[in-house]
């Protein structure tokens, strides 16, 4: 029943929201294309700008995985995650969700590929890839990109968000399905 709600309501929600805002902005007499246009344009130019953090930040990440180093994290924290709930083999993603989301989404591609999409695995990566982000990346890229050296409580903050988002995730799944 929930389910069947949910799906019908992901079915519309980006058309509605678009319709929304376009709507939105012809009610508030916005020229809604030109606007959208200089937007991406100006996605654009960020774009380029954030080319060599992100190079950086994906050397970093290939280093890390090609090491060995995440598998033993994985290993040192198994415990934790049992404790909570959390299958074992959703912690690699868990891992590398906060330094890299292309990374992240390997990971969770092979957990659908050996157990589905639809079971408690692939069911707990999907609910984590959304209610995480990736804290290392958007440190190193959009920090770096404007200039800002002193990060202050931002990595904190963020890995704490990702935390909450992982616990949640275990949380909801465990409930839910």
């Amino acid at each position: 029943m929930f389910v069947n709600f949910v799906n019908d309501v992901s079915l519309y929600a980006i058309p509605v929201i678009i319709l929304v805002i376009c709507t939105y902005g012809v009610v508030k007499k916005v020229k809604v294309y030109e606007v959208f246009t200089e937007g991406a344009r100006e996605g654009f130019y960020t774009g380029v700008r954030i080319i060599p953090f992100l190079v950086a930040m994906l050397v970093a990440i290939g280093v890390f995985r090609a090491s060995g180093a995440m598998g033993y994290l994985a290993k040192l924290l198994e415990p934790l995650t049992e404790l909570i709930g959390m299958p074992a083999e959703v912690l690699p993603m868990a891992i590398m969700r906060p330094l890299s989301g292309g990374g992240a989404n390997g990971i969770m591609n092979e957990l659908f590929k050996v157990h589905g999409p639809d079971s408690l695995i692939g069911r707990m990566a999907s609910i984590m890839s959304g209610a995480t982000d990736t804290t290392f990346y958007v440190l190193a890229v959009y920090f770096g990109a404007v200039g800002i050296r002193k990060t202050r409580h931002a990595l904190p903050c963020g890995l704490l968000a990702d935390l909450a988002g992982m616990l949640a995730a275990v949380f909801i799944t465990n409930l839910m399905f």
